[in-house]
């Protein structure tokens, strides 16, 4: 898939030297998470709950630095599963068709990755979405009476900016079709790992932030998320997705998961980030800590 896409595959080469998956003999398969904290606790999550009810070994391959990484990796069977974001999935390789509709944003995913060149299994939403969410100092919104995005148009220039690098360099819902959508650039733009943004506008190195909505630094750190009144971002609804192959082989991890299937919310996936990013908890014991709560592990 163009230019994009060979790209990737140089990158895979390098990330994933000589991986050996659900087709490498023995009864096993590899996870791959973002670099982003509720992905590894989930990725954990689904380890802990193959492994205890299924004869599978499971390894988790944390902080593959996009998720159009993550699923080159599957597309190539150097990975048999990972957490995608609807939009972001589908932004990554066509236009999403409804791109204010979620449930209609979570069928086509399940449609295009479910197609010769994917042959994935999407499957229905884990209870929460992730948003991209445009965050400033709370000093910046009283100064500038900022409520909403396009609040910036007239001041953006003034700006300094720190993105997921991803996100900049993404099509459909990054930063071109951005200025594209409300007129405007900022000053200047920093790319940066998604997880430095909070420091950064924290500590005054940027003057705003791409934040994702469910992080609970936030909160922590005063900031303020303003409203994006063009609906520019698409649904992000959180789902598992697992290569059809494996599934094949190993139909048992199915019912492994279905539990978590809907039962979290944005406020639950914010706690569980916060215990990693604020209180310095392992991502093992906060995965395994929830899922005995909800006496879905002993």
């Amino acid at each position: 898939m163009r230019k994009f896409i060979l790209t990737i595959s140089l990158l895979l080469i390098l990330t994933f030297p000589l991986a050996a998956c659900s087709g490498g003999g023995g009864s096993s398969i590899t996870i791959g998470a973002q670099t982003y904290t509720e992905t590894k606790i989930l990725a954990h999550m689904y380890k802990e709950l193959i492994e205890e009810q299924t004869d599978i070994s499971v390894e988790v391959k944390p902080d593959l630095a996009t998720s159009p990484i993550v699923l080159e990796g599957m597309q190539g069977g150097d990975l048999d599963m990972s957490t995608q974001y609807t939009g972001t999935a589908i932004s990554s390789f066509v236009d999403i068709d409804n791109p204010k509709d979620p449930e209609a944003t979570l069928q086509q995913a399940k449609d295009f990755f479910s197609g010769d060149d994917f042959n994935f299994k999407f499957y229905d939403g884990l209870g929460f979405a992730n948003t991209y969410a445009f965050t400033v100092r709370k000093d910046i919104a009283d100064e500038y009476g900022l409520e909403k995005v396009s609040d910036l148009k007239d001041i953006a220039g003034e700006f300094s900016a720190g993105f997921d690098t991803a996100w900049l360099e993404r099509e459909n819902d990054g930063y071109p079709a951005f200025v594209e959508t409300y007129g405007f650039e900022f000053g200047d733009t920093n790319p940066m790992e998604i997880g430095l943004v909070y420091d950064a506008v924290k500590n005054e190195e940027v003057d705003i932030v791409l934040a994702y909505s469910t992080d609970p630094r936030i909160v922590a750190y005063d900031l303020v998320i303003l409203e994006d009144d063009e609906n520019f971002f698409p649904p992000y609804d959180a789902a598992p997705v697992i290569r059809q192959e494996t599934l094949d082989e190993y139909p048992e991890i199915e019912d492994a998961i279905a539990p978590l299937i809907g039962i979290f919310d944005e406020e639950i996936i914010g706690e569980l980030n916060g215990k990693v990013d604020l209180d310095g908890e392992e991502i093992e014991d906060v995965a395994v800590d929830y899922l005995k709560s909800q006496n879905l592990l002993e």
